[in-house]
């Protein structure tokens, strides 16, 4: 009955049909111990806690700390096995806990684009929720949204939460017990503790409890994180998403040495540039931007694009001939994904086209009309990138490729894309968010493809190393090559099979 109740949604499932989704075991699991956690936090209940049995073998998450202590957890569920809709049910099923007392839930995200993506995925089960979500749209508007006595769903950005001048505290807006904080992607430097986040939360709201809900890792040094959220409730790794079907594997292909250039024009990552990183990320390099220029500028060489542009038409046309589907090609900079699709088109000039409705490669990023007249044909409104990810989405669509910068990197769902170029340095969560978007299950797709252009094997490793530290099972990226040579091993076992018969017709006839 819980499942019939709690973890059934209807969704638009493209072409104006309604699409029935119902939970998984792990979203079924991880919701009934956070729900617990949270009356365990929110000192809403008295008696001994019930919680559901550990999601992972060999592994028991720390569930909860004293109660009262306001910290609910963290759920960590690898990217594409439905984080967006867990969130969504753990929302239904504590505003409809009659200890809650008709609690008010604010959803954190740090990003814009991430607010919109989550926003919508709530707003399409306002029914679960028994009452539509809401957008705070300013500081102001947040205040107002939240002196209420009780319900709402309210959405905002964290930004909002930074009183107008540095140095203020925020005002108090709530001392009730019954609010819930579920922050999206909860880490460090996404919510940049350092700058004071926790503080200002705590100020407004002293007794709100936190949730938080991540794809990936929090980094084992990541002290802050934990203090503000407790520790991992659930945890369903890429091992058991693959093994269930949630998610298909993700194979790593380093196209390094196919750029034949000279040592001079190769750029270098040292460690020393990877604040300059996650800076670039959340908008942040100014105090780093010569270095992330100087990289910039080798990394964005006309002779480099040049190779780069020819080994990604090759290489795309090549994986369209095997299995169709759609790439993404992540650049360091808006300038060298403006020069890098101008590459490409002058390869494929049949690939261009004006129009947003049309052509089969597109630019996908903001801008304002101070930036050169030669990016603005790329920079669209909201509205105008919008009909792009849709186009995106359809695998009847003839768009097949974008570039872009950092948006949809995260929380972007398109399941016929199989194929991702990396030419901008990533690192830790970042990385392992990019790299996520090739692992949705589409059809007869085997796997999704990682293509690197600047040596970011050792990121991998460190990304894998965090999350195998954290308790995860399976490999954030397999090797190409051992993929080939399984394939070769299997193909043996074929000839043996075979032996004594002419099968080559097989290979040289037609159906």
């Amino acid at each position: 009955l819980d499942l019939v109740r709690d973890f059934v949604v209807f969704e638009e499932g493209g072409g104006g049909r309604l699409a029935k989704k119902m939970a998984g075991y792990h979203q079924f699991h991880a919701v009934r111990v956070a729900v617990a956690e949270t009356l365990r936090a929110a000192r809403l209940r008295d008696q001994t806690r019930q919680t559901s049995p550990a999601l992972t073998p060999n592994q028991t998450p720390k569930q909860g700390g004293q109660p009262g202590d306001r910290r609910i957890g963290v759920v960590w569920h690898t990217q594409g096995s439905g984080k967006s809709l867990t969130m969504v049910f753990y929302a239904g099923r504590v505003i409809r806990q009659p200890e809650m007392e008709n609690p008010t839930l604010v959803v954190l995200t740090d990003r814009n684009d991430l607010d919109d993506q989550l926003f919508g995925t709530f707003s399409r089960c306002r029914d679960l929720l028994r009452q539509p979500p809401v957008h705070a749209d300013s500081r102001a508007d947040l205040r107002e949204k939240l002196s209420v006595e009780s319900g709402g769903v309210v959405f905002t950005t964290i930004q909002k939460f930074f009183p107008e001048a540095k140095g203020d505290r925020h005002p108090l807006l709530s001392k009730r017990r019954n609010i819930v904080v579920i922050a999206d992607e909860a880490h460090r430097s996404q919510y940049d503790f350092i700058d004071g986040f926790a503080r200002h939360m705590r100020d407004a709201l002293p007794n709100a409890s936190f949730i938080g809900f991540t794809g990936t890792p929090l980094e084992l040094a990541d002290k802050n994180t934990r203090a503000v959220f407790g520790d991992y409730i659930s945890i369903y790794d890429i091992q058991r998403a693959v093994e269930d079907g949630a998610t298909v594997p993700i194979y790593y292909e380093s196209r390094l040495a196919k750029l034949e250039l000279d040592e001079a024009e190769k750029p270098r990552i040292d460690p020393q540039f990877e604040e300059v990183t996650e800076g670039e990320e959340i908008e942040r390099k100014e105090r780093l931007k010569t270095k992330w220029a100087q990289l910039e500028a080798i990394v964005g060489s006309q002779k480099r694009l040049k190779l780069v542009a020819q080994d990604i038409v090759d290489h795309f046309e090549k994986r369209l001939e095997a299995m169709d589907g759609k790439a993404m090609v992540v650049c360091m900079s808006r300038r060298i994904c403006v020069e890098l699709y101008r590459e490409i088109v002058a390869l494929r000039p049949e690939w261009h086209d004006d129009r947003d409705e049309a052509g089969v490669i597109k630019v996908v990023m903001t801008g304002s009309p101070a930036d050169p007249p030669d990016w603005q044909p790329h920079i669209r409104s909201k509205s105008r990138r919008e009909v792009l990810a849709n186009r995106f989405r359809d695998p009847n669509d003839p768009l097949k490729m974008v570039l872009v910068r950092d948006m949809w990197l995260t929380g972007f769902d398109a399941p016929p894309l199989h194929t991702m170029y990396l030419d901008k340095p990533m690192r830790a969560h970042g990385l392992m968010q990019a790299i996520a978007r090739v692992n949705r299950v589409f059809r007869d797709k085997p796997g999704g493809l990682v293509v690197d252009y600047l040596g970011l094997a050792y990121e991998l490793k460190q990304a894998l190393a965090t999350y195998t530290a954290s308790g995860g099972k399976g490999r954030t990226a397999v090797d190409q090559a051992e993929a080939v040579a399984v394939m070769r091993e299997k193909h043996e076992v074929c000839c043996d099979l075979f032996h004594g018969f002419d099968w080559s017709k097989w290979i040289s006839g037609s159906p």
